[in-house]
């Protein structure tokens, strides 16, 4: 087996995480293996009641040579596209941030606004070569990969701004690497490039103090998800994401002999029905009748599940402490 190669059928990943892979397998070997090894649920702890913020995985993006991505920015569309020239003539692609109802090829498309990252790859007489490699079931239909030729007006549309995002939607785009990340300001276009990495110390994604460890995590959100009937339905999606890469390193595990196949399959299962019963249980306080009981026994059924794989695959490995603390 190859050691740093991804087996050839694997479980899809969230819309972020499925591009920022197509994105940095050229140019980081083994980073497909090196995300499934580094799967988390890291909550933060210490914000207001019913706000949660996410780290699904550590930083994936760093290369050889010392360089790792950061947010570009630019208020309007002649400045957005002259700089996402630049970057695909010096970088040979760029991975830039969308929005689903302007994605001709997205089952949001003319319905609803939700940040989604995409590839550019390449520029030719007023047309871009676009690649979106994720699919999904969605709750507006099933959405497929795009790759294909669009003009320099689609373009424009699709990279729209995402108007007025909720918190959790920006706290997604500032972890989406993993660790917190600069954000353009609210309304600029938004793409990512290379620059030098800055030293980071310790192992917490950001300020404040985290979970790191699939208990304590789960804990702080089935605490969260009590204050308020609505909190559910704004974190659903954090938790298909985290739903999603948890089965990928399981898959990842089971194909290295690292984990017997059944129970591989046992905790997919586990974390599969976690999104689809939390979807029920938000859609169902929507209509006046909150489930708290339906989301404690999903989110101990996926911990019991983790947990009768006798490891701490793919959680990551033992510390001493469950949490880590940014003074910062």
């Amino acid at each position: 087996m190859n050691p740093t190669a991804a087996p050839a059928t694997m479980p899809d990943l969230s819309c972020y995480t499925t591009n920022l892979l197509a994105h940095l397998a050229p140019d980081v070997p083994g980073v497909r293996r090196r995300f499934a090894e580094g799967v988390r649920l890291a909550v933060r702890l210490d914000l207001p009641p019913g706000e949660l913020a996410f780290s699904h995985h550590p930083r994936v993006d760093r290369t050889q040579d010392g360089r790792e991505l950061a947010y570009r920015g630019a208020a309007d569309w002649p400045a957005a596209r002259a700089a996402l020239l630049d970057t695909l003539h010096h970088e040979r692609r760029v991975l830039a941030a969308g929005n689903t109802r302007h994605l001709p090829w997205a089952a949001a498309h003319g319905r609803a606004d939700a940040p989604h990252w995409l590839l550019i790859h390449e520029h030719r007489a007023g047309r871009w070569r676009i690649a979106d490699h994720f699919t999904a079931l969605t709750p507006f239909g099933d959405q497929e990969p795009f790759h294909g030729w669009i003009d320099d007006a689609a373009l424009a549309a699709a990279l729209a701004p995402v108007p007025d995002p909720p918190p959790e939607a920006v706290r997604r785009d500032r972890f989406a690497l993993g660790q917190e990340t600069p954000l353009p300001p609210a309304g600029h276009y938004r793409w990512l490039t290379r620059q030098a990495a800055p030293s980071h110390d310790g192992a917490a994604p950001g300020p404040g103090t985290w979970s790191l460890r699939l208990e304590t995590s789960l804990a702080a959100i089935a605490g969260a998800l009590r204050t308020d009937a609505t909190v559910l339905a704004r974190y659903v999606d954090d938790l298909w994401a985290a739903a999603r890469h948890h089965t990928y390193a399981l898959a990842f595990a089971v194909a290295d002999g690292r984990l017997h196949p059944e129970s591989g399959a046992a905790a997919s299962a586990a974390w599969g029905e976690l999104p689809r019963t939390l979807r029920f249980a938000a859609q169902s306080a929507a209509r006046g009748r909150p489930r708290p009981g339906v989301v404690d026994r999903a989110l101990e059924q996926v911990l019991s599940a983790q947990q009768a794989l006798g490891t701490d695959l793919p959680d990551l490995p033992p510390r001493e402490d469950d949490h880590e603390t940014d003074p910062a």
